[in-house]
């Protein structure tokens, strides 16, 4: 028998609070004596930009704090850790030269209250990637300014209802299909709609005759997800376009799955009006931890002179910001948008090319359905057909054994990967969604497969080990219920 791999072996450092680190007298740092005289900083500032001291501030040495947050470091798994499959959100490496290149002193020190004469490098670069983008997704415009996906889909939203207006009604619904992805029902709410869902039809995509049935004079349009939250290809986006449009009303597509098909087919040729590129999850800057995003918003012609100001427009002179557009829905942001997430994307289109950017998505779709065939005997499937960028799979032969997805995403920690997303999508009970990304090799993705295997072997054959999990890592499964409902957000020094 093949002898299993080790996937996890080593010291964990141990790591206390920094305040259970403090000691009287400690500092981290030391300088010379003033040699001017001593105020007070009540005597330079105003009451009312000053703070209080910090109780119980933490004194630890300069040794202490590096080890300190180097310890901590140690505990942070990422990309470049280890493989990570987190579904729904496009999780790949980003190239290290676009973040360097992104740091070059004409671009990290420009600031946009320099004008538009002292900026043409910055205002070219925004205006070219605009047109790339607007290129890849099939749109006739694209504002940068929106600084995440959420963002760009209010901004999205916002437009649609400016069109509306314009014509007279801005109507009262959107329609949402159930295989969209979370935030899209909050935003059509948070702009005045109220959502519509229908469902998806036994082959997980969704389906035109539900559309059909709902889609009145008084919806404003749809908002789709392409690929939808399954991994699918929504196949019948052309057809409810022509549904939607033939009431009056828009199609908005949720372009955070951008990387399954850009470069291989465009929104705006399948008859959608608005869309959102999500630059930190698949053009090259990093997701997670918060930020920073960008979420630029791409539309049909028609809804052109409804972009948020200042757009960036390049004339006989130059390139400037054009902030003279009456039928804007006005800024969505301070400036013009994340510029370091816009530098970043812009590289690595013009390094990738049209050739690598179709090669990106076509990895990304090899390896999700590579990993669905191969995992099919061993984890149920609810829609087992081809899929793009990521596969469902759910816990229905581990329940058998009393196995959970969360019991298996716990196990998997102790094969050194970080867990795939659980339960979700909603419309798979007990799903685990896994992305593999166009940038792992095979290696790496194998590795995962066996893991996953050896997994689902233990489920059979000894339940309480996986039900146990995690066993390596630095703490045991913790009770997420109650950190989430009653979670420490201050220390106090014990007396």
């Amino acid at each position: 028998m093949k002898e299993k791999r080790k996937y996890m072996e080593g010291l964990v450092q141990e790591e206390c609070l920094i305040f259970e680190r403090s000691r009287d007298g400690k500092r981290a740092f030391s300088l010379p004596k003033s040699d001017v005289p001593r105020k007070e900083p009540s005597q330079i500032l105003p009451n009312e930009m000053l703070r209080d001291e910090i109780k119980d501030f933490p004194e630890v040495s300069e040794v202490d704090v590096v080890r300190h947050f180097t310890r901590l470091s140690t505990w942070n798994y990422g990309v470049d850790t280890g493989f990570y499959p987190l579904g729904s959100c496009t999780m790949k490496y980003n190239p290290k030269v676009n973040e360097n290149l992104s740091r070059l002193p004409g671009f990290a020190l420009a600031h946009p209250y320099q004008g538009d004469k002292l900026s043409q490098g910055a205002l070219r670069m925004m205006y070219e990637l605009a047109k790339f983008l607007a290129e890849i997704g099939g749109m006739a415009g694209v504002t940068l300014a929106p600084a995440a996906g959420a963002h760009g889909e209010l901004t999205g939203t916002a437009v649609i209802r400016a069109y509306h207006t314009k014509n007279g009604n801005p109507r009262t619904k959107i329609i949402v299909p159930d295989s969209a992805h979370g935030t899209n029902p909050a935003t059509t709410s948070t702009c005045g709609y109220t959502p519509i869902e229908v469902k998806s039809n036994e082959h997980g995509c969704t389906d035109a005759y539900a559309v059909a049935e709902v889609m009145t004079d008084d919806v404003a349009g749809i908002m789709i997800t392409n690929p939808n939250t399954l991994g699918i290809f929504e196949e019948n986006i052309a057809e409810i376009a022509k549904i939607v449009h033939a009431k009056g009303g828009l199609v908005y597509c949720d372009g955070a799955n951008l990387n399954a098909v850009m470069g291989v087919a465009r929104f705006g040729d399948m008859g959608v009006d608005v869309m959102h590129y999500n630059l930190h999850k698949t053009f090259s800057t990093p997701h997670g931890g918060g930020g920073p995003g960008a979420g630029p918003v791409g539309v049909a012609s028609k809804l052109t002179p409804f972009l948020p100001i200042p757009t960036i427009e390049k004339g006989p002179d130059g390139y400037y910001l054009n902030e003279d557009r009456p039928d804007s829905i006005g800024r969505v942001i301070s400036f013009y948008g994340n510029f370091g997430v816009m530098l970043k994307a812009y590289c690595w289109i013009r390094s990738m090319g049209p050739e690598g950017i179709r090669a990106a998505s076509e990895n990304a779709v090899l390896s999700a359905n590579y990993i669905r065939a191969s995992l099919r005997k061993h984890f149920d499937v609810p829609y087992d057909r081809l899929c793009k960028h990521e596969c469902v799979f759910s816990d229905a032969k581990q329940s058998a054994h009393g196995v959970t997805t969360m019991d298996i995403a716990k196990r998997l920690m102790d094969y050194g990967m970080h867990p795939p997303t659980n339960y979700f999508p909603l419309i798979v009970h007990h799903a685990i969604m896994v992305e593999p990304t166009e940038s792992e090799d095979k290696a790496a993705i194998d590795r995962y497969i066996e893991a996953m295997i050896a997994i689902a072997e233990e489920a059979a054959s000894d339940p309480d080990l996986v039900k146990g999990a995690p066993t390596k890592t630095k703490l045991s499964r913790l009770d997420e219920v109650q950190a989430a409902r009653n979670p420490i957000l201050n220390w106090k020094k014990e007396e």
